[in-house]
């Protein structure tokens, strides 16, 4: 092989295994869930005093980008960043494996990054052995849709009749679906507002108006794509018409007859209680006073005589 030929390869493998040290890594963390970043280098054994990990952020040109530094195997907090202060850490017992991945602590709407891992290692000169970049996405589950609907005449159908659907303190900002479940047809919205919270999630609220029909089915639909989670929750109409109407008072009517019998048995069976209490009492009494008022008649007789 030609000297020309090999020096060729030579840099085109170089070029390999930094386009490979180099590829992104996408992760999704929750908004106030910890997040691990990952950088693991698989080259020989390493030694931490001869090593220097930085990890810093990689999008943006800001003042400050050290999210963390290990410097001859001491963690270094000189330049690191106001706002990842005590929120950062590594894995110590991984390190000499090869395993820089930083855990970061308590994500907020403002750790939305891209993420550079980069290990020098000092031999006879200092020379970078990987590096690794990790972009962070966040998200927050958005709550169970709550849908609002008509109570409508039975005659009503052809009227123009309104949904309501809301949902709130979810990220990023959703997809938002309104399907008729009988033919499984989308339909379009007549409103539709997205408002940021000031946690950094948002709050949708969506209207449909639409011609109501003898068997309406409604869904609305919050959709979050990071997630993939997709919330669902169904409408099916209420009628009230007048017979229905007419029945309910009937019942009602019922139920206060009822209770208003109930009332006076309750009353009736008091009443008796206390009669029978009374005579009970006055038997308990009585033999005493017949016993003296009986002995006037026979006293001209010589006894007494007791009658009970």
């Amino acid at each position: 092989m030609e000297p020309r030929s090999y020096g060729f390869l030579l840099l085109l493998l170089h070029i390999l295994r930094a386009v490979i040290a180099l590829e992104e890594k996408n992760i999704v963390s929750k908004l106030g869930d910890n997040a691990t970043l990952s950088c693991i280098y698989r080259g020989r054994e390493l030694h931490l005093k001869n090593l220097r990990v930085y990890w810093q952020i990689a999008d943006d040109q800001e003042e400050c980008s050290v999210v963390h530094a290990l410097i001859s195997g001491q963690d270094n907090e000189s330049e690191q960043c106001i706002h990842f202060k005590n929120r950062t850490r590594l894995f110590w017992d991984r390190l000499e494996n090869g395993d820089f991945s930083l855990l970061l602590l308590n994500v907020s709407q403002s750790d939305k990054h891209k993420y550079k891992c980069v290990v020098l290692q000092k031999t006879e000169y200092t020379k970078v052995i990987h590096q690794a970049e990790v972009v962070l996405s966040l998200a927050a589950s958005y709550s169970q849709p709550v849908l609002s609907g008509p109570v409508r005449n039975s005659d009503s159908t052809g009227e123009e009749v309104t949904f309501s659907c809301r949902s709130g303190n979810g990220y990023p900002e959703p997809n938002v679906y309104w399907i008729n479940k009988t033919d499984n047809s989308h339909l379009k919205p007549s409103e539709l507002q997205i408002t940021p919270n000031n946690n950094g999630t948002y709050s949708v609220f969506s209207k449909l108006k639409i011609k109501a029909t003898s068997d309406m089915q409604i869904e609305c639909s919050i959709e979050n794509k990071i997630l993939q989670e997709n919330l669902s929750v169904n409408y099916t109409q209420q009628k009230e018409s007048h017979g229905s109407s007419t029945e309910n008072h009937k019942n009602l009517e019922k139920k206060g007859q009822g209770a208003q019998a109930a009332g006076i048995v309750s009353i009736v069976i008091l009443i008796g209680l206390l009669i029978v209490l009374g005579c009970w009492l006055w038997k308990r009494r009585s033999p005493k006073l017949v016993s003296y008022t009986g002995v006037q008649p026979n006293e001209d007789r010589g006894g007494l005589n007791c009658k009970y």
